[in-house]
């Protein structure tokens, strides 16, 4: 029979070894290991609260802003309906599972929606002056403690923020946060900054959760027949605007 000494010790060495089991991974250098397969919430509306996710419910629109808010119409040539490219914010904003791959230079963000993908350099450089508009932007990352800043500028203007159709223009920057608070959790949030649209920067939070699954293959083309039998407009390219 074991003493009450052997099996208090042997309680003691479980309940270590399931605390280190939760403890925030890391790479070599020490940073935290961002990596792996993340459920995110589904978030169609950023402006409203969910499970895992707080909305900002008033957003303090400019008049332009507004003006774009109030006469958006999904049904009438919503650009994802083609299938063109998402973008940052609707990526994240998806209900499909991501994966993070990560070193010590670069994270991977790899997104099961439509199979994007957006490599962020961690190494602290500023982004480029002049950027090429592109429809996820550019992006670089730094590390504020064991948080990673990512800042992301040089968007088309050509997307929206959610699926809902909250607006922005090409003069867009974000701020996300990435902390891994343990081995199965993910604090997120991203915070819009785009004077065109926005009197002030607004914040989005949301916790991701690790799963042991992996992404599947998506593809957005095929089988669309919404898109093929006309039951929605084709996305065309905007109107430049005027100087």
């Amino acid at each position: 029979m074991k003493s009450a000494l052997t099996i208090v010790a042997l309680t003691a060495v479980v309940a270590v070894s399931a605390q280190e089991s939760k403890l925030t991974p890391r790479l070599a250098g020490g940073k935290p290991d961002l990596s792996g397969v993340w459920e995110k919430p589904y978030v169609p509306d950023m402006t409203k609260n969910g499970t895992k996710q707080r909305g900002y419910p008033e957003l303090p629109f400019t008049p332009a802003g507004l003006k774009d808010w109030e006469s958006y119409d999904a049904a009438n040539g919503d650009y994802t309906g083609s299938c063109l490219p998402f973008g940052m914010t609707r990526s994240f904003n998806s209900p499909y599972p991501m994966q993070i791959v990560q070193n010590n230079t670069h994270v991977a963000l790899l997104f099961e929606q439509n199979t994007w993908f957006h490599v962020v350099p961690i190494d602290g450089k500023p982004l480029p002056k002049e950027l090429e508009p592109t429809w996820f932007g550019t992006s670089s990352g730094r590390w504020d403690g064991d948080t990673l800043v990512v800042d992301t500028t040089g968007f088309n203007g050509y997307t929206r923020l959610d699926t809902v159709g909250h607006p922005h223009s090409d003069h867009l920057h974000l701020v996300q946060t990435f902390r891994r608070t343990d081995a199965d959790h993910l604090l997120y949030t991203v915070t819009i900054n785009d004077p065109e649209t926005y009197v002030r920067p607004w914040t989005n939070e949301r916790t991701f959760t690790r799963t042991d699954g992996g992404l599947i293959e998506y593809s957005c083309e095929e089988n669309n027949k919404d898109l093929r039998e006309g039951h929605i407009k084709q996305w065309t390219l905007p109107e430049p605007k005027k100087p």
